[in-house]
């Protein structure tokens, strides 16, 4: 017998550009990130969240003749396609199949580009689609949501939904830049300007307590979408993610620990029993509350700590109760969750803010007195909205 062993490495690097006015001719942000292949002229696809360019006035003009003014080094093989934003994109095969279509069609190839704008679910189907044609073309994100602008758009995972589970369908596949235009923020919902919110308490209880004080100081002008601490924010949130992905070791995630999913067993699930009636930042701020609560119930997590952390939750605004949340199978969950992660289960808790553990065993009777405790927590809220709950431990908050 004779094993000849492979070893390679592959060095990745690619940048996250924090701007405004992206397609002002004036902005060279994006012409930039073509170029870091070379000169010359290079073809390019825009995929677009129809919705964004819906509400962004004069967008696809603008995107036009940001093309005319630097037609020499960027050619728009065609107008911006246009897909159905939020999870339906990711859902139904037909948004991918057209792009790949359309990459065959204009005779796109590696070196060409896909620039991908919209959420976190645009830029999960553009960036499957990218990574599947010819076995990869490069790929530009432009997020436009605070969730896609801190954590989905600036890491390495591109997914569809499949066979009803959530990113059942994926790949891991670097981008060739990330550009964060703060203005596209100026059109969202409420509800998406908090739900990206979500992620970054997430990120902070599990690597930097600095950043979880910062937030807690800023509760209120994050409350209401106040652009400085808002910008702040995502731009600290992004730090970290890109920090961990970097210097964690498993960036493509072959092995059972996944930290960045803190919160997260539940929150997917939530989203599929509320069929996509919570966004994925409200369920994640429900799955942390949640695991907090566990952490706390299992004597890892100090009665001020889970205070603080139920506080700064609630100032930010999200009801850390849905209905959805009494249906969870919880011992099926897990066993979803530790099938998509594959290996032993592994479960993000933790031992104080900005500090995490793996436990590979959930007590799934602890688990529903949690679930029992949130249900109880929001009724006395909506009954006394001014009255603290009884349930958790009664400290004083400066």
């Amino acid at each position: 017998m004779k094993t000849i062993q492979q070893r390679f490495t592959v060095d990745y690097s690619y940048p996250v550009i924090f701007t405004r006015a992206m397609f002002d001719p004036g902005n060279t942000v994006l012409l930039d990130a073509v170029r870091r292949s070379g000169g010359g002229r290079h073809q390019a696809l825009v995929v677009i969240d129809g919705e964004v360019a819906r509400l962004t006035f004069g967008l696809l003009e603008r995107i036009s003749r940001y093309a005319q003014a630097h037609a020499d080094a960027l050619e728009f093989v065609a107008p911006p396609f246009m897909v159905r934003g939020g999870e339906v994109c990711k859902h139904e095969p037909a948004e991918v199949e057209r792009i790949h279509a359309l990459v065959e069609r204009h005779r796109l190839c590696r070196h060409s580009f896909i620039i991908a704008i919209g959420g976190g679910a645009v830029l999960d189907a553009a960036g499957y689609a990218a990574a599947t044609a010819h076995r990869g073309i490069r790929l530009i994100r432009i997020p436009t949501t605070v969730l896609a602008q801190n954590d989905a758009g600036v890491g390495v995972k591109n997914g569809i939904n499949g066979f009803g589970r959530k990113n059942f369908l994926g790949t891991f596949s670097p981008p060739y830049a990330v550009i964060n235009d703060f203005d596209f923020l100026d059109t969202l919902h409420p509800r998406d300007l908090r739900s990206g919110i979500a992620e970054a308490v997430k990120v902070a209880l599990i690597r930097d307590r600095s950043f979880f004080d910062s937030l807690y100081a800023d509760r209120t002008s994050l409350a209401r979408f106040e652009p400085i601490a808002m910008e702040r924010m995502i731009i600290r949130c992004a730090e970290l993610h890109l920090e961990h992905i970097a210097t964690c070791g498993d960036p493509f995630e072959r092995g059972s620990s996944r930290p960045l999913d803190f919160g997260h067993w539940n929150a997917h699930k939530l989203e599929e029993l509320s069929r996509f009636e919570l966004r994925h930042g409200e369920s994640v701020a429900i799955g942390i509350a949640l695991d907090a609560l566990y952490s706390w119930h299992t004597g890892t997590l100090g009665d001020l700590d889970l205070r603080r952390i139920m506080t700064l939750l609630d100032s930010l605004g999200f009801a850390l109760y849905h209905p959805s949340l009494s249906w969870l199978d919880i011992e099926k969950s897990l066993l979803e969750f530790r099938e998509h992660l594959g290996g032993e289960l592994s479960i993000p808790l933790l031992a104080g803010i900005g500090c995490a553990f793996e436990t590979h065993r959930i007590d799934t009777e602890i688990m529903k007195s949690c679930i029992d405790k949130l249900a109880s927590r929001a009724a006395q809220k909506s009954a006394a909205p001014s009255g603290m709950e009884s349930e958790l431990p009664h400290i004083s908050e400066n």
